[in-house]
């Protein structure tokens, strides 16, 4: 296994292995990296952390050249909300809890989409972001916040590089926060990271600096730039394509930032389903697309 390229996937914890499981599975896709919930994104429900099996997983991860976890935080976290208090008052508390789950990980980053204002316009979402994050941020902890480009879809937050650096820019413990950018977001929200990589890049570094890029988000697009749909694809079968995505994948500056996917399983029928994400990483270590993986893939499981 090569250990130049730092690219991994979205991968499940389930009982009873949880987080050994999670990295056997990626190390089942010959990942170096790797992304997790530490529960259901679309609720509140958490083991405690004696049950989530982390130091025979991070045992794991030692011996089979796994170098990095990623934790993404649930989507049941709104910090954008001015319209229900309760709301803004669990995601503080919520997003403090998971800080705690992903630093018994080991992970240094926890992804978070920003926010949605939920009506009440960007200004004064940004501004409650920014409220959350100053209260969830403590000076000692040392995991960084990663905030995710998103496509724009509805009203979520976080969708130009000067929206993430305005929030950046508003929190007082900032060395605390970092950005994931997510190729298919940044894409439907109008940056052209197929034709004019380096262009985007030098846009980011301009804005926001690329030190703070600590997390890429590698996925095809179902849809053209500028969308603002957020419909991920499979790598090489969207509009983006595979020769972007490999570029960005093996891109000399991006070098220590874990690449994960997060794209779409492929229905064989109703009930199968196939992951996808070893046949993708060995696209991208091999630097070839494969116009019949999906094909394959199918076919296989039958």
């Amino acid at each position: 296994m090569s250990d130049e390229l730092l690219i991994g996937s979205h991968v499940g914890m389930k009982s009873p292995k949880m987080f050994l499981g999670s990295a056997e599975e990626a190390a089942g896709n010959d990942e170096t990296a790797f992304m997790v919930y530490t529960g259901a994104p679309q609720n509140s429900r958490r083991k405690p952390l004696a049950e989530l099996q982390i130091p025979a997983g991070k045992e794991y991860m030692r011996n089979h050249d796994l170098k990095e976890v990623v934790v993404h935080a649930p989507y049941i976290i709104n910090l954008g909300n001015t319209k229900k208090p309760h709301s803004f008052a669990f995601a503080v508390d919520f997003l403090r809890k998971e800080i705690e789950r992903s630093e018994a990980m080991g992970a240094t980053q926890i992804v978070l989409h920003p926010g949605s204002h939920v009506g009440a316009g960007v200004d004064a979402g940004l501004q409650q972001i920014i409220k959350g994050l100053n209260q969830v941020i403590t000076p000692d902890q040392k995991i960084q916040i990663a905030l995710e480009t998103m496509a724009g879809k509805g009203t979520e937050l976080g969708t130009s590089f000067e929206q993430l650096q305005t929030i950046i820019a508003g929190v007082e413990h900032n060395e605390k926060l970092s950005v994931t950018f997510d190729t298919c977001h940044t894409y439907d929200a109008g940056y052209d990271v197929k034709d004019d990589f380096a262009g985007v890049m030098a846009e980011f570094d301009r804005v926001i600096g690329l030190d703070r890029l600590k997390v890429i988000h590698l996925n095809d697009d179902k849809n053209p730039l500028g969308s603002h749909k957020d419909r991920h694809e499979n790598i090489g079968f969207g509009t983006i394509g595979f020769a972007a995505l490999n570029a960005i994948a093996h891109d000399s500056k991006l070098k220590d930032v874990p690449k994960i996917m997060e794209t779409p399983a492929i229905k064989v029928n109703d009930k199968v389903k196939v992951d996808p994400h070893g046949a993708e990483v060995a696209m991208l270590r091999q630097q070839t697309f494969d116009s019949q993986m999906i094909e394959k893939l199918t076919a296989a499981a039958q």
